[in-house]
């Protein structure tokens, strides 16, 4: 005859298989230490990350790095205004602490001097786009200013036409440099990784 296994019984045989790894939890409190380390970074870009790292066991850096790393590399992106490449060049330090690589550190440089282009060719596009649009937008102000019977003079970003047409060139030159953008951090992923 089959024996009937208690409540008690079966509860205990699945717990068997989820042990609390102390260790697990040990790191993964150790990484979120590395994040919060990594905001006070780029806050205050004089705290030296790789002092702060010293400070921890050997065995519990890495966690730590990675929690660093993770916060750092989300800030490496295509900054929406020319005053956010601070930001992004603070981070760009962060990681070349952590990383200690020659190869990240040229890549990091040369990632800001292609953001500083970015923001200087979209300058240039936004003048050319203005410059190349303008007899458009004079044809449509005299005819408005005819309608309304006094002189009416439009911005072109209040224009839908020059809108789109604007939009359309920066969202080039915006998947370009994103392009750039995504590789520096695939390559900081892998020196990470090393």
């Amino acid at each position: 005859m089959a024996r009937i296994k208690s409540a008690l019984e079966i509860a205990l045989e699945r717990t068997n298989s989820v042990e609390s790894d102390k260790n697990s939890i040990n790191q993964y409190t150790i990484k979120q230490q590395g994040k919060k380390l990594a905001s006070q970074f780029l806050e205050n870009p004089n705290i030296s990350l790789k002092k702060e790292i010293e400070k921890f066991p050997k065995e519990d850096q890495h966690s730590l790095k990675q929690g660093i790393f993770d916060i750092l590399v989300s800030q490496i992106m295509l900054p929406p205004e020319k005053e956010a490449l601070e930001r992004v060049d603070t981070a760009e330090k962060g990681l070349e602490e952590i990383i200690q690589k020659p190869e990240f550190t040229n890549l990091g440089r040369q990632l800001l001097q292609t953001l500083y282009e970015y923001f200087q060719e979209a300058e240039h596009i936004e003048k050319f786009i203005v410059q190349q649009y303008a007899p458009k937008l004079r044809q449509k102000e005299e005819e408005l200013s005819r309608r309304m019977g006094r002189q009416i003079t439009l911005d072109p970003f209040q224009d839908s036409e020059f809108t789109a047409f604007y939009n359309q060139n920066i969202a080039v030159l915006k998947d370009q440099y994103q392009a750039v953008v995504d590789r520096v951090k695939e390559a900081a992923e892998i020196f990470f990784n090393q």
